[in-house]
């Protein structure tokens, strides 16, 4: 799919494209989680370091199929390149991103936005509100306010947002 992104004032096409995640992404999937998760653990030796993110990634990805088994899990590349992935379950009664992540350096380029604007349409257009849990300290909060969701709860890391369809 080519999304747009409105950068620096002059629209320019992006080749963003999804492909369900296959078992040769692991590797990617692995450092994805290793880039975003692991900033606290930077003072550690590099192998209790690994071992440590090995158990949280893989933890990670068991909570997701037992908590969200109907979870389409996507990889996000631009310009054939891979650079991060897309979990969404769609139920009966709502969308919901259970997960979104994108490697640093392609981080707050409006890749994010495009995405997530894509999913907002089409949530609406099936008439669903479309939910996603951010960790507090996430700056894509700020994205989450300005496409106008709102928070519908929250716990000691995360709020809990939501963007009800419009009528």
């Amino acid at each position: 799919m080519a999304l747009l992104a409105d950068c620096t004032m002059e629209v320019e096409v992006m080749p963003i494209s999804l492909h369900p995640v296959r078992t040769n992404d692991e590797d990617f999937l692995y450092e994805l989680f290793c880039q975003t998760a692991g900033d606290g653990l930077s003072a550690l030796d590099p192998g209790p370091r690994d071992a440590i993110l090995r158990m949280q990634f893989n933890a990670q990805l068991q909570t997701y199929r037992e908590q969200f088994p109907r979870a389409d899990h996507q990889i996000i590349t631009l310009d054939g390149r891979v650079i991060g992935r897309l979990l969404v379950e769609r139920t009966e009664t709502e969308h919901r991103c259970v997960d979104i992540a994108l490697l640093p350096e392609h981080r707050s380029g409006g890749i994010g936005t495009m995405l997530i604007q894509d999913l907002l349409d089409e949530a609406a257009e099936a008439g669903k509100p479309f939910l996603i849990s951010v960790l507090r300290t996430n700056p894509a909060l700020r994205l989450f306010n300005r496409l106008g969701f709102k928070t519908t709860g929250e716990s000691l890391t995360h709020f809990a947002v939501e963007r009800a369809p419009e009528r």
